[in-house]
């Protein structure tokens, strides 16, 4: 009898621990349902929710949300608004009115509370104007089978991360604005067989990894810029789907598994003939290759496939005549062979008027009267024409590798012969310059053997003088004994004159406070640097004065840099309102910013080694009569003490730290653009604070240059002030590369440039 009671408390107990645990868990899932709902900021199809006091496993499914439970855990979520994306949409990465979710949303946070239902495993979330990059803590729902979050405004990459959802079976990405390449890890996905990721604008290769996923059934990709060889796709045993329209694809056309029921290559650029395979793909049911530069004979078996109903094969380069026994598939409804070379008769099973097949054959040289055709002599000229073209292209690579081979032997030869002098110079130098130590930060073989890497250079020397040696006495005369009225300025690292050449070309020349004591060997290597830095957008070094400088290594007490001589003033006084000068416009203002964008990003990556710490301030650029923007002060890292502490290990986190320094610099000269000086000039904290205000249009009109307000478009804007809030990161992690923020700009320059060009869009509103 004790036994008894003793086994019923004990099941009470554990009844009471299981109810206890299954009302947590739904209390836990239900916080993070409703939460979802507050960041996908209380859609309409989602109001069934609010108040609802019940289980939410119980709610009945709508035409737009459905819940289902397993074992008291969400396994299936799908929500579908009616924020639809359109082919032509217009998205720069940032909340777009009526379209995306608003400013405040954050798809980290929106991610983060999505993984606290983790025994998801189907997940739809459609049309509810989501924005961001997709965050890599995706990945931990690892239960996911089937993941759809079409026709929203997802931009980026697809994450690596998600290479460890191995349970997805179903993967669609389709209508979003992912910018980067097709992923390949995408074979990692071993249960894969549903891929969709049309209407993105996906680059790059088609990944030979797709080609390794035998579960595919599936494979969507059109309306991408994918470019470059489609793969042989046999190993694709249990695919019946291929969808690549309108792409970049230019290789033949490969090899398809015999199982393919549907295949769609138009608007690419295939070329060569239509395989003969394709003739005994008896599982096929449409096929469109129309708008490629296909050319040859069609397969006569294309037309006699038992289970073709949909045959496209319009606007290619076909030629030849069809044979006059062609037969037809009993299910062949629809052929279109126009826009092509095609001549001869057209065989009975086409020629016959019939209400199952509609056929389409204008375009071409076909003997009939009915649709309009070319005569023959036009597909047999074109045929010609095509020909020739394609002796002209054999004749053109043939001369073209010949060339190739001749300035490799030659460079062969000129390579060989410096390193041999090389050779010789180093074993007369190097031993000094190690014995001084006089490389502080930067390595002397990096100071011997710098070299330009970027085409900018050789543009940016074209028309400019060369590089020599000043003597004093020429500096003495064109300054007029460094009078004090030949004073253009003063800073931290000298001062500066402008000078007249005896040719009488003016100049700007520089006095340098150098503190460190350089051998005169090791401070001509440095000089010798930073002559090569040759770009459109730099203000040109046009040489140097070491005064007082011995031949051999002793210090060099005084050094003087002459530049060309830019007459129109700094960027900074265009920018204010209480100066004489024009005052940009936007439009201006996106000009200069790129031309320095460009300098900076060719002194990181167009010369090594890279120059970085730039001193990078509006007063610093420089503009010239036809208001170029041109960097000065660049470069002076080499010369100065900065690089004192930049030695053996740590040369590298330097570099990396003055490089973001420039981009971090670079983000307050955007600013500047953006608010002009007088409000910059309250300081960095004030700015910083301020960053706020952009978010709202009450907040840009109260901040933002109104000269910038009533010369800028919405769009525009918002472009520059998003890469301006990530180039003044606090974490020197999220700030971008100067790559980044130049394709920034230049794309807020060009969206500038068509509203500007559009009467009807007016810029942003001061009032």
């Amino acid at each position: 009898m004790g036994f008894l009671k003793f086994f019923v408390i004990v099941l009470v107990i554990w009844g009471f621990f299981i109810a206890n645990s299954y009302q947590l868990l739904l209390s836990y899932e239900t916080q993070a349902l409703l939460q979802l709902r507050k960041h996908l900021e209380y859609p309409i199809q989602l109001d069934v929710w609010e108040n609802y006091n019940g289980d939410f496993c119980s709610l009945t499914s709508t035409l737009h949300m459905s819940i289902t439970c397993q074992d008291n855990s969400v396994i299936e979520l799908k929500i579908k608004g009616d924020k639809l994306t359109k082919l032509n949409d217009q998205f720069y990465g940032f909340a777009v009115p009526n379209k995306t979710l608003s400013e405040g949303f954050s798809i980290d946070s929106f991610v983060t509370t999505l993984t606290r239902l983790n025994s998801l495993k189907v997940l739809t979330l459609v049309s509810l104007g989501i924005w961001g990059p997709l965050p890599d803590k995706i990945h931990r729902l690892s239960s996911l089978e089937l993941l759809d979050m079409s026709s929203n405004f997802l931009f980026g990459s697809v994450p690596f991360q998600m290479s460890r959802l191995i349970k997805l079976h179903t993967l669609t990405f389709d209508g979003n604005f992912f910018n980067d390449t097709v992923p390949d890890w995408l074979d990692s996905l071993t249960n894969l067989s549903i891929l969709s990721l049309k209407n993105n604008r996906l680059k790059g290769q088609f990944p030979i990894s797709v080609s390794k996923i035998t579960t595919l059934t599936d494979i969507v990709l059109s309306h991408n810029v994918i470019s470059g060889k489609l793969p042989d796709l046999t190993a694709l045993s249990n695919l019946l789907l291929l969808d690549l329209r309108e792409n970049h694809l230019d290789s033949e056309l490969p090899p398809l598994p015999k199982g393919v029921t549907t295949v769609l290559l138009s608007s690419n650029a295939f070329s060569g003939e239509i395989p003969v395979e394709f003739g005994t793909l008896n599982q096929l049911q449409h096929l469109d290759l129309s708008n490629n530069s296909l050319d040859g004979m069609p397969p006569a078996d294309l037309f006699s496939l038992p289970n073709i109903s949909y045959l496209n094969l319009a606007s290619n380069v076909l030629s030849g005549s069809l044979p006059d026994h062609l037969n037809c598939g009993g299910e062949l409804g629809f052929v279109d062979i126009s826009d092509n070379r095609l001549v001869g008769r057209l065989p009975s099973c086409l020629n016959t008027i019939s209400d199952k097949r509609i056929v389409k054959v204008g375009g071409n040289c076909l003997s009939l009267e009915t649709q309009y055709q070319h005569s023959e002599g036009y597909c047999k000229q074109a045929k010609k024409h095509i020909k020739a073209k394609e002796i002209a292209l054999l004749a053109g690579v043939i001369l073209g590798i010949a060339i190739v081979v001749v300035f490799l032997l030659v460079g062969f030869l000129i390579f060989c012969r410096r390193k041999n002098e090389r050779n010789t110079v180093d074993q007369h130098i190097f031993p000094k310059v190690v014995q001084h130590n006089t490389q502080p930060g930067i390595p002397s073989e990096f100071l011997a053997n710098a070299r330009i890497i970027s085409h900018a250079a050789n543009i940016g020397s074209q028309g400019t003088s060369s590089y020599r040696v000043f003597s004093m006495e020429e500096l003495l005369e064109a300054t007029e004994n460094f009078d004090q009225s030949a004073l253009l300025g003063e800073g931290s690292i000298g001062k500066i004159y402008k000078g007249r050449l005896e040719n009488g070309a003016y100049v700007a020349v520089r006095s340098l406070n150098v503190y460190r004591r350089y051998s005169n060997r090791n401070l001509k290597l440095r000089l010798d640097l930073l002559s090569k830095f040759r770009h459109p957008h730099l203000v040109s070094l046009l040489g140097h004065c070491i005064d007082g400088g011995a031949h051999d290594d002793s210090t060099v007490p005084r050094i003087f840099l002459i530049y060309e001589y830019i007459s129109n003033g700094n960027y900074r006084a265009h920018l204010s309102e209480t100066s004489p000068r024009k005052v940009l416009k936007w439009s201006d203002r996106l000009s200069v910013l790129i031309g320095v964008a460009k300098a900076v990003h060719f002194l990181h990556t167009g010369v090594i080694p890279s120059s970085f710490s730039n001193r990078l301030k509006t007063s610093n650029i420089l503009l010239d009569e036809h208001h170029m923007a041109k960097l000065s002060d660049y470069g002076m890292s080499i010369l100065m003490e900065e690089t004192e502490k930049a030695k053996g290990d740590d040369f590298t986190s330097w570099h990396m730290t003055k490089k973001e320094d420039d981009v971090y610099n670079f983000g307050f000269i955007l600013l500047e653009s953006l608010v002009g000086p007088t409000v910059s000039g309250k300081g960095e904290a004030f700015l910083l604070n301020e960053m706020a205000s952009f978010g709202s249009q009450d907040g840009r009109r109260r901040i933002v240059d109104p000269v910038v307000l009533t010369t800028s478009s919405q769009e525009s804007l918002s472009i520059v002030i998003s890469i301006t809030n990530k180039c003044i990161s606090p974490e020197s992690s999220n700030r971008p590369s100067f790559e980044d923020v130049l394709w920034n700009l230049q794309y807020a320059a060009q969206v500038q440039a068509t509203s500007d060009a559009d009467p009807k869009s007016g810029p942003t509103s001061p009032s």
